[in-house]
């Protein structure tokens, strides 16, 4: 059906994607899109919400109004608000899995829900074999979409075949590119010193899926026959290449080209350019080359623009390749094939008169893919998302219950976890706020803090990785390998006080080396803490503390996340779970449904390495025993005006005595908030994520005294709540405790169940 678009003016679009100066593509098309745009309607106001992968952000320009903070998903949240109060008509989005947060990008999903405007949704990547989280995020990201742009035939295809999205819905819009003049490549060459020398081109941000390695193999043919050829690559290496790999794949290049003898006809241009220099490099170039390794790459950036600028193009068969060079536009070799590639360059270069006929097709064909066309479509798709919108509701602030929104976590602040450490690990007590040095350090808190690191680490802190090697590098000094254990007390001289620890510290250890084996970004964590996992596995059935057991099951199971085929691994997984199920069954009874006669500390650890290990191994009879037990124990810590009560560390609670209501104990919260936080991924019942938030509250004065256990204005947490006050002492267990709490709260928000929520 043929809709009148005549008379809808739209007065403010929101542009959501990454911005310059980002060094990213997609923060490219989004500064050129919202750029084109505001150019072509000066009656529109545009206005731009990048996505932030840093603490600091980017010295963003005016345009810019709100930021997201990439792996914080209230900040998706408040963005929603802010569009909704800030008379925003459009939303145009740029969809790309790795520029959100959250599993495969899902935190952008609680943006999209909250909002009361248009949404119009530019797809970056559509994946032809999707997982199960990839195609949900996808659908979800589609319907509440209310038009979808794609940039090739095959987008649309994949759209209608695979993710059952109605043809209706999409439109067809080629990536823009600059309007550049058709030239003649000698005309800038003498700009980069290379007059008088063929040229080829690629471009882009540097990484090993660019397969630039191909071109150099190709070279030393080529040259045989064009000396004066040069190759050059223009462009820095990708900034999470560097963050993770640093200039490997660079230097593996610079090498080859030596190699195969032709380091004098390549040039390496290290920067990330600007528009104006990339123009002057692409008319410079005689052959421009995309040598991409990947079929499976929907659109290119920079094969439209060299396509655009009227370029002879060479590129192996990715999917954008093939349709924007049919019909003579350009030239395809097959992946990874030095010899098919020097062929086609060859002949290239030896006709003339067919290598400038491609250039005036390809020409010809970009003139529809110029950023003041390109905008006159977008500006189209963003009438027909209004008009065909049934229900259009005026952007307005809707209040959200707290059932719904829930309220805001503390904001995060390290400053007393960074006094507590030192150049030999974190301090285990503190006299109020000043470390304690008559105490020194131990294993069980260095363990908590290399955990707290790598939540840390997960959540993109910069600090984390220092904090961690750190707290590493204490738990490799406390490995003694002639009892295959851990040492755990430590004086502040260095001086070991104990040549084996307790069994609850070899637990906290393998916990903490399970999380850095799943979870941690930076390989150098990784190699120390495999070894010292193989290494104590074994000793850890020589235990006899259900709490060693259970805390090294938490972080076993961790590790069959990463690795589930270890057998040895799984073997010992399943004794301690049967050992752990057997305690609570030889002690459950319908009044006493616990693992001992007698609750103490860390209780909430029981349930929790019950459940996932009833999750993953498969066992009903665990993960009900987990559950039971786990609701046992919410009640028993819930009062009458229904706070969260621990289990009193001044005499605990034995079957048939008094229960102890004070001292209560940060780690008790701490393991409440880890344990109905996974009942909560394993059942999807959001009583688990109240129950967790209650526990939390403890922290923050929702307690039996109303007071804030946790400081503010430290970033520390007191060591307890006694019956008439707080302990004023802010240790390492109790600060790691708030720490681990929030941190998790943190993740567990970015998870899609999480998000569900809070819709």
């Amino acid at each position: 059906m043929k809709l009148n678009l005549a008379g809808h003016t739209i007065k403010r679009i929101a542009f959501v994607g990454n911005y310059l100066p980002r060094q990213c593509g997609i923060a490219t098309f989004t500064t050129d899109l919202c750029e084109a745009v505001a150019a072509q309607y000066s009656g529109t106001t545009c206005i731009a919400l990048p996505i932030n992968d840093i603490e600091t952000g980017y010295a963003y320009p005016n345009r810019v109004r709100f930021e997201l903070a990439e792996k914080d998903i209230n900040s998706y949240l408040r963005a929603s608000d802010f569009l909704n109060i800030n008379d925003v008509d459009m939303v145009c989005l740029q969809f790309e899995y790795g520029i959100f947060g959250g599993k495969v990008g899902s935190h952008i999903l609680a943006l999209l829900r909250g909002l009361r405007m248009p949404i119009v949704t530019t797809l970056h990547t559509i994946l032809e074999n999707p997982n199960r989280d990839q195609r949900h995020v996808l659908e979800e990201v589609a319907a509440l979409s209310d038009r979808l742009v794609v940039m090739s035939e095959r987008g649309s295809e994949f759209l209608q075949k695979i993710y059952n999205v109605s043809p209706e819905k999409i439109d067809l819009i080629p990536h823009g590119i600059p309007d550049v003049p058709f030239v003649d490549p000698s005309f800038n060459k003498d700009l980069f010193g290379v007059e008088g020398k063929t040229v080829l081109l690629s471009f882009g941000l540097l990484s090993a899926s660019k397969g630039i390695e191909t071109v150099i193999s190709a070279l030393p043919d080529i040259v045989l026959r064009y000396p004066d050829l040069v190759y050059i690559v223009v462009g820095a290496t990708h900034p999470h290449v560097i963050q993770n790999e640093g200039e490997t794949y660079r230097l593996s290049l610079q090498w080859l080209a030596q190699q195969k003898g032709v380091e004098s006809n390549v040039i390496f241009y290290n920067r990330f350019v600007s528009l104006e220099e990339l123009v002057e490099f692409i008319s410079a170039a005689d052959i421009y080359i995309t040598p991409y390794l990947n079929e499976a790459q929907i659109v290119s950036g920079t094969l439209a623009y060299t396509l655009g600028a009227g370029k002879a193009v060479i590129s192996t068969p990715y999917w954008y390749a093939q349709e924007m060079l049919s019909d003579g536009r350009g030239v395809l070799v097959p992946f990874r094939d030095p010899k098919a590639l020097a062929e086609q360059v060859i002949k290239l270069l030896d006709n003339e008169a067919d290598r400038h006929a491609m250039r005036k097709r390809a020409y010809i064909f970009g003139r529809k893919m110029i950023w003041s066309e390109v905008a006159k479509r977008y500006m189209e798709s963003f009438k027909r998302a209004r008009v065909e919108r049934r229900h259009y509701i005026p952007p307005g602030f809707t209040a959200k219950a707290l059932d719904k929104h829930p309220g805001e976590l503390p904001p995060l602040k390290l400053n007393h976890l960074d006094h507590l450490t030192d150049y030999t690990g974190i301090l285990q007590h503190a006299l109020f706020t000043v470390p304690n040095y008559a105490h020194g350090y131990t294993t069980d808190d260095n363990a908590r803090a290399l955990l707290v690191s790598v939540l840390l680490d997960k959540l993109g802190n910069r600090k984390s990785v220092g904090f961690a090697s750190r707290y590493l590098a204490f738990l490799g000094f406390a490995f003694n390998e002639q009892t295959k254990r851990f040492r755990n007390f430590m004086d502040y001289q260095r001086n070991w006080m104990e040549s084996v620890g307790s069994d609850d510290s070899q637990g906290r250890t393998l916990w903490a080396l399970g999380i850095v084996l799943n979870h941690a970004n930076a390989l150098s964590l990784k190699g120390l803490s495999g070894w010292l996992f193989e290494q104590t596995l074994p000793t850890v059935l020589l235990t006899t503390s259900p709490r060693a057991w259970a805390f090294a099951l938490i972080g076993i199971d961790e590790y069959l996340q990463k690795f589930g085929g270890d057998r040895r691994v799984s073997h010992v997984r399943d004794e301690l779970a049967g050992r752990l199920l057997t305690l609570y069954q030889n002690n459950r009874t319908e009044d006493w449904r616990w693992y001992e006669k007698s609750l103490s500390y860390c209780n909430a650890a029981l349930p929790h390495a019950l459940m996932i290990c009833g999750k993953s191994i498969p066992n009903d009879a665990m993960t009900n025993a987990g559950l039971e037990s786990l609701s046992w124990l919410a009640k028993l810590h819930r009062a009458d005006a229904g706070h969260f009560v621990p289990i009193g560390s001044n005499g605990f609670y034995h079957l048939g005595g008094e229960r102890a209501r004070f001292d209560q104990q940060p780690v008790e919260a701490q393991a409440m908030v880890s344990a109905c936080l996974e009942a909560f991924r394993i059942t999807g019942d959001k009583l688990w994520n109240k129950e967790a938030r209650r526990a939390f509250e403890w922290f923050l004065g929702r307690n039996d005294l109303n007071l804030s256990v946790y400081d503010p204005t430290t970033g520390g947490c007191r060591d307890g709540l006694h019956s008439d006050r707080l302990n004023e002492n802010q240790g390492a267990e109790s600060t790691l405790a708030f720490l681990q709490s929030l941190l998790e709260l943190r993740l567990a928000e970015q998870t899609h169940l999480s998000m569900e929520a809070v819709k």
